[in-house]
């Protein structure tokens, strides 16, 4: 059997811009065969044109610990010395991303691994924090959107690791739901973007504890109370910054959840607003 057809004439018909999805994943669903069997197969069937973007955080943590390297973390980043930015290149380039694209390909979905060095396409320097020193950590500069266009309009499903560089040979690691936010930013000049983060609980809790404390609707006024009061908190809110500035940049329409709301347009998840 030939791979799913993604082929659309054009990206852009006079002013009518054709929908984009942009799907990130995280490290609880590539870590269970079987939801990643099941997510892999959704998004196998979205229409359209169509994007991956996936983490592995927890993969890389378990393959460093076991070659005796000691992770640190800073407010949900990861520090990167030379030795783990070889670890992290390794799982989130190498293993992950091969496997998702093999997968998908089973699924007859023309899927292709990128990093952010290949064809350039997203171009990233190194980050200078005041205080901090996170290593070979990467900071989103430029999206080679021409050819991301190229290559989706050509059929091409893309699939993003969280490795960009910075065009002297040097690879960075890159927190993955940023890189989705960019993707979606740089491509809305192009497409009506989606931007979809699927990860393990049906939306953002007012409760960590408890998935059926969903907030269905996250403004910005309601999201600075949210931290005010340490509702929403660590994690949750680079992921939701990330977020805000892509709607105010020209996404269209950002959810948060399970990835069960991919095919269930009733399932219950998180809106992101301005």
């Amino acid at each position: 059997m030939s791979p799913k057809p993604n082929v659309i004439p054009s990206a852009v018909e006079g002013q009518n811009r054709k929908p984009l999805s942009i799907i990130k994943i995280g490290g609880n669903i590539i870590d269970n065969p079987t939801e990643l069997a099941q997510f892999l197969s959704d998004f196998s069937n979205i229409e359209g044109y169509k994007i991956l973007v996936h983490g592995g955080g927890k993969s890389a943590t378990k393959m460093a610990q076991s070659i005796g390297l000691t992770p640190q973390m800073i407010d949900g980043r990861r520090i990167t010395d030379q030795p783990m930015l070889d670890v992290v290149v390794m799982i989130y380039a190498g293993e992950i991303n091969k496997n998702i694209v093999a997968q998908l390909q089973a699924n007859n979905t023309n899927a292709m691994g990128f990093s952010g060095a290949d064809g350039n396409l997203i171009q990233s320097t190194k980050r200078n924090h005041p205080t901090i020193d996170y290593g070979f950590v990467g900071d989103v500069q430029k999206v080679n959107t021409p050819l991301l266009e190229t290559l989706i309009s050509n059929g091409i499903v893309p699939v993003f690791c969280a490795i960009t560089h910075d065009k002297k040979g040097q690879l960075l690691n890159t927190n993955a739901d940023t890189i989705a936010s960019e993707l979606a930013i740089a491509a809305s000049e192009v497409f009506e973007v989606t931007l979809n983060y699927c990860f393990e609980k049906p939306g953002v809790l007012y409760d960590a504890e408890d998935d059926s404390s969903v907030i269905e609707n996250i403004n910005q006024e309601l999201y600075s109370k949210l931290k005010a009061e340490k509702a929403i908190h660590s994690g949750m809110i680079p992921k939701l910054d990330n977020c805000f500035n892509s709607l105010s940049k020209g996404v269209q329409k950002i959810r948060i959840g399970h990835h069960r709301m991919l095919k269930d347009k009733t399932a219950i998840c998180t809106s992101i607003q301005l």
